[in-house]
């Protein structure tokens, strides 16, 4: 793989233009196609194939062909100023005339008023009309949203406040552009400093921005016939922005050090591909395969946004590996510091901080080891009180509508109504279905926890009823949980007293489903990702214990940063100061994601770190050497590269859509515990311990595994006379053969 990766990048760097203009026409074309194809529509129905929610969804959809589940709706709320209430005469006929011109608004099926459907509170100070549209909150226009907004106006004008929740009106959060600009920002910072020139830090973030274009477009392009949402996008620039400028940086990074150690330029370029370009590549494969590995878990939406965020990594890759050297053959000179450019090779070999570091913990490797493990061992203990779900509205800002709305529905009808159960009886086998219908809706009533129950509706053949039931807590709390599965647990002994049976459906109960199957699925998901990690390292070092070491620092670090997830998202520790209006459940398809991505990283860092170290002891050095040599090639990068990941990924913390700001929060720490905490010192440390025996391979298994030259030592030799002040590389020295 090196000699091809080493052909590679020499090619690149000797057609520099014919490269640079394909990515160029590329860019172009997806950049058109996004600009012509339609808006991305819903996410859809089918949230996660075989829950009971989804089932009862599924069949209310069937059995009920008039309801369209997918429609928009706005739930208006009313509420009177303090000591007067909705149902006096001027405030009654401000609704009716709201209702009134909300019926007749384009693409609306339906609006009744409360005070026809009994929709007002036991004291009268609030009420609610719920709008339904004939189509879903997607396709609706900006003139269908700002007809029902100067509706909504009028009411307030006439004494009210009108709060509206639901569907048509709900805000939707940017696509995330403050958060890579933050990012950007951030990460050239760091890059100046630790290149020391303006266009080694810049080359990279051009480089990383390019990619990030190309798959921002693609999503863009394919949004509306594969169904991706916005999210998905976000998550695929936040992963592609922070790999594409590290897998830069790595290559930029190996070019200088083999242009201080005598290279000509393209023999340069063509080497730091051939070496650095081999750990980008596996570097890129452990992400992709960790993220293309969610589609396991049975989540079409995280399906999507692990295959989408898998393909920007796949283009993080490329450019690396194409772009990069193209863009060196046009200034191989410009991204070396002035000091590089007047002397060459005089630091070779030299102490710096990774040096002094790894001495440091070489002198006292157990004491470090304890420490690393305490001291991540005691962050990841929130992660057992670890609990999933949905957050809605409760968990929006207070300067939203949205948020008001749900608080004033909770003071006016209970907690509760924010979230009812909505059941599904199949009476078609019962002999009495009216009375099985009214017997179960008894039965559901009269459960401990349950408000109140709506009268059942049938559907035109008679077979199917529908109802629902108000829970007296929030569609959040635990309590309603619970009251979901006891419902549940009644159902053998009804479907004996009555012959028909129910399921029980809606956005809690979906919620509720959701998160305990996510749940369920996250640790069988953790093996398989810690497995596949000892496979895979394996492989590339040649080695037994330095994969089962990988493996326990990823356990460690991942579980850290769920703990650390779950103290300030779930429990609320320090939640204000990240913008976190309501402490709650944590989103459910967070936690999974999370392991895929922080895998995939942690394998990046372990093969920029080790692979040096590994490259090193081949060569004859002793194993606590090999480790110090090691830190002094890849500490400052490795350094680097975390400090971007980090600043990009905080970049969207900031974000007003919860998955991204629990996702960015929990990335950004989990980078720092693997890269700072775990490969910083508790491999050194325990490569310290370990001695000779880190790299033992049992004789049988060396010639099981396929062989992979990772570090390039197919590539080792002499440095070619550099063939004059500009360097252009036209008359290479070929690589030796392996």
């Amino acid at each position: 793989m090196a000699t091809f990766l080493y052909r590679m990048g020499r090619a690149a760097f000797r057609r520099r233009w014919p490269v640079v203009l394909l990515w160029a026409v590329v860019l172009a074309a997806v950049g058109a196609g996004a600009a012509k194809a339609p808006a991305a529509g819903d996410e859809g129905t089918s949230f996660m194939p075989g829950i009971e929610a989804q089932k009862a969804f599924d069949l209310i959809g069937e059995r009920f062909p008039g309801a369209d589940a997918d429609g928009a709706d706005a739930r208006i709320v009313f509420i009177a100023p303090d000591g007067e209430k909705v149902t006096a005469a001027g405030h009654r006929a401000a609704i009716d005339t709201l209702v009134e011109e909300a019926a007749g608004a384009p693409q609306v099926s339906g609006a009744v008023s409360p005070l026809q459907a009994g929709a007002v509170s036991e004291d009268a100070s609030t009420a609610y009309a719920t709008v339904s549209y004939g189509v879903s909150a997607g396709d609706l226009s900006d003139a269908d949203k700002g007809a029902l907004e100067d509706i909504i106006g009028e009411a307030r004008e006439a004494g009210l406040t009108v709060e509206v929740g639901g569907s048509a009106l709900a805000e939707q959060p940017a696509a995330g552009g403050a958060g890579e600009v933050i990012g950007i920002g951030l990460a050239a910072v760091v890059l100046l400093i630790t290149f020391g020139s303006v266009a080694a830090a810049g080359l990279p973030l051009l480089t990383a921005v390019v990619g990030v274009g190309v798959s921002m477009c693609a999503i863009l392009a394919l949004g509306s016939t594969l169904g991706l949402t916005m999210t998905t996008g976000t998550l695929a620039s936040m992963l592609g922005l922070a790999v594409g400028i590290d897998y830069a940086l790595l290559v930029v990074s190996r070019y200088r050090e083999e242009r201080a150690h005598g290279h000509e330029p393209a023999e340069a370029a063509g080497l730091a591909v051939g070496t650095a370009g081999s750990a980008v590549v596996f570097a890129g494969l452990t992400v992709v395969i960790a993220l293309a590995g969610l589609s396991v878990i049975g989540v079409p939406m995280l399906t999507k946004m692990g295959l989408c965020a898998a393909g920007a990594v796949v283009l993080g890759v490329l450019v690396a590996l194409t772009l990069v050297p193209a863009l060196l053959g046009m200034w191989p000179n410009a991204v070396l510091s002035r000091t590089a450019r007047r002397r060459a090779d005089r630091t070779r070999g030299k102490d710096n901080g990774g040096t002094r570091w790894a001495r440091f913990v070489l002198r006292r490797p157990t004491a470090v080891l304890v420490a690393c493990v305490v001291g991540l061992g005691v962050l990841a203990l929130p992660a057992a009180d670890l609990e999933m779900g949905m957050p809605g509205a409760e968990a929006k800002p207070v300067s939203s509508t949205e948020r008001r709305a749900y608080d004033a529905l909770a003071d006016g009808f209970g907690a509760g109504f924010n979230g009812p159960l909505t059941i599904v009886a199949d009476v078609g086998d019962a002999a009495d279905p009216e009375a099985a219908a009214t017997t179960i809706a008894e039965q559901i009533k009269n459960t401990d926890g349950v408000v109140s129950v709506s009268p059942p509706q049938f559907n035109a053949a008679d077979d199917t009823a529908l109802f629902s039931a108000v829970p007296s807590t929030g569609p959040s709390e635990g309590t309603t949980k619970d009251l979901v599965q006891t419902i549940r647990g009644e159902r053998p002994g009804l479907e004996e007293a009555t012959g028909a049976t129910f399921e029980v459906t809606g956005s809690t109960a979906m919620n509720i489903d959701v998160a305990q199957s996510l749940q369920d699925a996250l640790v069988p998901y953790l093996i398989v990702i810690v497995l596949l990690s000892l496979v895979l390292l394996m492989v590339v070092f040649r080695s037994v214990l330095v994969p089962v070491k990988a493996a326990i620092g990823f356990l460690l670090s991942v579980l850290a940063s769920l703990g650390a997830v779950v103290a300030v998202f779930q429990w609320g520790w320090g939640a204000e100061l990240l913008g976190v209006e309501q402490a709650g459940p944590v989103m459910s398809l967070m936690p999974i994601f999370l392991v895929g991505i922080v895998f995939g990283l942690a394998m990046d860092y372990e093969v920029f770190l080790v692979a040096r170290m590994r490259e090193a002891y081949v060569h004859g050095e002793r194993p606590a050497q090999a480790v110090v040599t090691g830190f002094r090639h890849s500490a400052r990068v490795v350094a680097a590269a975390a400090v971007i990941m980090i600043a990009v990924f905080s970049g969207f913390v900031g974000s007003g859509e919860s998955m991204i700001k629990t996702i960015g929060f929990g990335l950004a720490v989990a980078v720092l515990f693997d890269a700072f905490v775990i490969r910083m010192a508790f491999v050194p440390a325990v490569l310290a311990l370990l001695g000779h025996r880190a790299w033992w391979l049992p004789r049988w298994l060396d010639t099981v595994l396929p062989r992979v030259d990772i570090e390039g030592t197919g590539l080792t030799r002499e440095p070619a006379p550099v063939q004059g002040p500009s360097g252009d590389g036209t008359r290479p020295q070929e690589p030796a053969r392996i």
